[in-house]
């Protein structure tokens, strides 16, 4: 995980340990202004299996985002596909707690991914 990713991370409410990849000057500075520095899991208390929901969660619809970015689709024509909206589309490829695995995956098989493809992107 590098610095760009942990500084995402932190803006979502997720944290990042320094064995992802954050550089440990990084590291140090945010614990020395009162910043916690961890794993998801002990950041937010999770149990094993709601860590590994999440980590499906957000890898799934990583996914779906950079498809539909690389076919040059909108947010608007991936909801036409799906049969939703826009904003649905938005808080999908956001991981939202509110939308379920099936949309995520619908929404991968709207922009044509194949199931090898959605099980490669749930083993990233």
């Amino acid at each position: 995980m590098d610095d760009i990713r942990c500084r995402q991370n932190l803006r979502i409410g997720r944290s990042c340990q320094y064995g992802d990849g954050m550089r440990t000057d990084v590291a140090r500075r945010l614990k020395a202004r009162g910043w916690k520095v961890g794993d998801t899991t002990e950041f937010l208390g999770l149990s094993e299996q709601e860590a590994a929901l999440v980590d499906l969660r957000l890898a799934l619809s990583r996914s779906v985002r950079e498809r539909r970015l690389k076919l040059g689709l909108s947010q608007v024509e991936l909801a036409s596909r799906l049969g939703s909206s826009q904003s649905r589309v938005a808080k999908l490829e956001a991981a939202d707690a509110t939308v379920s695995l099936d949309l995520l995956i619908r929404g991968l098989l709207a922009l044509g991914a194949s199931r090898r493809e959605i099980g490669r992107a749930l083993a990233e």
